[in-house]
């Protein structure tokens, strides 16, 4: 069988431990203070971020990786032995990512690259591009892989509780659904991914409320169904991520290994600060 590498973008989420463990190969989306831009995940952290945000009081800007990024990284998986190889983007719905990845596969002809739209991101994408990892190196072709990892996708869900609107608001990312909560930046919107898109689901008003009910929500998404793979998501708030672990563990019947996962900066300057969130995998 043939060397299948796999790329991805930092909206995954994806902890440094598990990108190496597979050597999956990531382009950085871009992070703009002025005219200084710096590299999701290499150059600046989630902390790193909302320390600059509390001393500037300048909230960055976000671009996709340049399609030369992309093509960096597919040609070191090539020189690196790889003959074909899976990129897997953060949903075309929120950012221009995967139409520069198509950019930079379309560059080269010769080779075989398939490109996805994973419709998601966080770790809706980076249990993605674990599951397409360990399908190429367990062998599987390209279709294969994409087959596998699109089938994944319908089976995973995405709730997260935020701190805070005033970051989805000022960044529009949202849309008009920010815009109608854009007077109540003290409430604890719920967050999930619909169709690619983010959609803010329910005001509530407080953290000891907003959190059980992002977990029943998961719970209801779930269905009945066992998990198969868990992550929390934060962002900055690594303690409240913990008891936040505790309440849902305490409700689901938790995996034997829950990964806990920053957002990344590239996601969490629209979300802000304390975020906290869980991303399932249900089993067939």
């Amino acid at each position: 069988m043939p060397s299948i590498a796999i790329v991805t973008d930092t909206d995954a989420s994806l902890p440094a431990d598990i990108v190496e463990r597979h050597n999956i190969r990531l382009a950085p989306i871009a992070i703009h203070f002025g005219q200084e831009t710096l590299q999701a995940e290499i150059e600046i952290s989630d902390t790193q971020l909302f320390a600059r945000l509390d001393r500037e009081k300048q909230l960055p800007t976000t671009s996709a990786p340049a399609p030369g990024a992309f093509s960096t990284a597919f040609q070191d998986a090539f020189e690196q032995g790889a003959e074909a190889l899976v990129c897997l983007c953060v949903s075309g719905e929120v950012s221009a990512t995967y139409d520069a990845a198509v950019i930079a596969r379309d560059m080269m002809p010769q080779r075989e690259i398939a490109v996805v739209d994973t419709k998601t991101l966080s770790m809706g994408q980076g249990f993605m591009v674990m599951a397409a990892a360990e399908a190429a190196e367990a062998g599987a072709s390209v279709d294969e892989i994409v087959a596998h990892v699109q089938e994944i996708g319908q089976r995973t869900y995405l709730y997260a509780s935020l701190a805070t609107l005033k970051y989805l608001a000022m960044s529009g990312r949202v849309g008009h659904l920010a815009a109608g909560f854009a007077g109540l930046l003290n409430v604890k919107p719920i967050l999930t991914l619909k169709e690619g898109k983010l959609d803010l689901l329910e005001r509530v008003r407080t953290r000891k409320k907003a959190w059980p009910r992002t977990i029943e929500l998961t719970a209801q998404a779930l269905a009945g169904r066992p998990v198969e793979r868990m992550a929390i998501i934060h962002v900055a708030v690594p303690a409240e991520a913990k008891l936040f672990q505790e309440q849902v563990c305490a409700t689901l019947t938790c995996p034997e290994e829950v990964l806990t996962c920053d957002l990344g900066a590239g996601l969490s300057v629209h979300s802000g600060r304390g975020l906290v969130g869980v991303v399932v995998v249900a089993a067939k």
